[in-house]
C-alpha cells in the first residue's frame, strides 16, 4: 500500500496525484491526464516518486487507456536516473512484466506510437540504455571514438547512408567505409529481440537499421574493425542509479 503523504510530485504536493488518478479511472478526460503527466514527469528526464508510486496503477490502465500506456513507458525508460525509489519499482515487477506483454501485443497491431511503444517494451526489459539512445534510422548519425586509435569517428545509419567516417566540418563526411551489418542468425540477446520484433511487426527499415547498429564499421584512420554497438553503448549509455 502506497503510503501517499511521502510520495511528492514535481510542485512538492502529496494529494494532487492521487485525486487524479481516482479521475482518470472514472473518466479518461485528456486535460486530467496532461495534468497528471506535469505533475509526475519534468524534461530532461526527471521523475518524482508520485510517478514510481503511481506506476502500478497506471499499467492497470494501460489495457484501455492509450495515455496510461504512454505515461507508464514514459515513467519506466527513465527507472535508470537518480530517484531513490528502487523499492517501488521492485513493488511493482509483476505489472511491469505484464505491461510488458501489452505492449508486446501492442506492438504487433503497428501502430502510430510503434517506435514508442518499442522503446517502452526495451525499458520494461530493463534495456534502459537502448530505450534512451535508439532512434528511428532515417537520420541518425553517432560519433564514436575508435578503440584503437581514439580519433572520433561517425557512424551514419539512414537515409543519407550506412557507413563510417571521418567528419571535416568543411568538407563533410570524408573517407567513407561502408558498415557491415551482423548476420540476423548471429544476433542474440536485445539485439536479436529488436531485430525479430521488429521484422515480425514489418518495420523493415528499423530492422536494418538494428542490423547494421550490431555490426561492424571500419575505422578510416587506423582501418580497424570495431563492434559498433560495443562503442555505442560505452558512449551514450545513460548515467545508471
Amino acid at each position: 500500500m502506497v503510503n501517499w503523504t511521502q510520495m511528492h510530485d514535481c510542485y512538492g504536493d502529496v494529494d494532487r496525484v492521487p485525486a487524479l488518478l481516482e479521475q482518470v479511472e472514472l473518466e479518461d478526460k485528456a486535460e486530467v491526464w496532461e495534468e497528471l503527466g506535469h505533475r509526475l514527469v519534468l524534461e530532461h528526464d526527471l521523475v518524482f516518486p508520485a510517478g514510481f508510486a503511481a506506476l502500478p496503477r497506471l499499467m492497470r490502465l494501460a489495457s484501455r487507456s492509450a495515455p496510461a500506456r504512454g505515461l507508464a513507458g514514459t515513467i519506466l525508460r527513465r527507472a535508470a536516473g537518480h530517484h531513490g525509489c528502487d523499492d517501488l519499482l521492485a513493488d511493482c515487477s509483476d505489472e511491469i512484466s505484464e505491461f510488458r506483454t501489452l505492449l508486446d501485443q501492442h506492438l504487433q497491431s503497428r501502430p502510430v506510437d510503434y517506435l514508442a511503444a518499442f522503446l517502452d517494451s526495451l525499458a520494461a526489459m530493463e534495456e534502459y540504455h537502448w530505450s534512451a539512445v535508439l532512434g528511428d534510422f532515417t537520420d541518425d548519425f553517432h560519433h564514436l571514438a575508435c578503440p584503437d586509435c581514439a580519433v572520433e569517428v561517425t557512424i551514419a545509419i539512414g537515409d543519407h547512408g550506412r557507413y563510417s567516417a571521418i567528419r571535416d566540418w568543411h568538407l563533410g563526411d570524408v573517407d567513407r567505409r561502408d558498415l557491415r551489418p551482423a548476420s540476423p542468425e548471429k544476433l542474440s540477446g536485445t539485439g536479436r529481440w529488436m531485430y525479430e520484433t521488429a521484422v515480425r511487426d514489418g518495420h523493415e527499415a528499423l530492422a536494418d537499421g538494428i542490423a547494421h547498429l550490431f555490426g561492424k564499421a571500419e575505422c578510416p584512420r587506423c582501418a580497424s574493425v570495431f563492434d559498433i554497438a560495443d562503442e555505442y553503448a560505452s558512449a551514450d549509455r545513460p548515467v545508471l542509479r
